[in-house]
């Protein structure tokens, strides 16, 4: 099966959607490629995160500008979505011991990014809430990694 990485940007905020990756195997050799279209190669950081019971754990990832956040999404009972609000990124979370979600996001603009949980799991549905933080490069790290700031 071929895996082709395909960028979007929405309000500066660059996501990047794996076609033909599947749920229930490992992630693609395509999914390590520098998303950013960097000559040097992105910080990467994988957060493995579950959701249940109307919430997400971790709740909160804090992260440094330029980073590309490979979130792996597992569900702990039912079926879940998960949607980085203002951007496309909008996964399906299988249920309880049926595999895993992979959602790539390239943290290219500083901010706070709110996802949220986008399938109908009951009634607190509506408090299943987190949150991305991407905090600005301090000015010596960009200057290390050949940015012209």
């Amino acid at each position: 099966m071929s895996h082709t990485l395909l960028p979007l940007t929405v309000g500066g905020v660059t996501a990047l959607f794996v076609a033909g990756l599947s749920f229930f195997g490992s992630a693609p050799a395509a999914l390590h490629a520098d998303p950013l279209g960097q000559d040097a190669p992105a910080a990467r950081r994988v957060v493995r995160m579950s959701a249940e019971r109307f919430l997400f754990t971790p709740s909160e990832v804090t992260v440094e500008e330029g980073t590309v956040l490979e979130i792996r999404l597992t569900s702990d009972d039912t079926d879940h979505g998960f949607r980085i609000i203002g951007s496309s990124i909008d996964v399906s979370i299988p249920k309880r011991n049926r595999g895993e979600a992979v959602a790539v996001f390239a943290a290219t603009t500083p901010g706070d990014y709110t996802f949220e949980c986008s399938h109908m799991c009951g009634a607190g549905h509506g408090f299943m809430r987190g949150r991305i933080r991407v905090k600005a490069r301090a000015s010596g790290d960009a200057k290390k990694a050949g940015d012209p700031r």
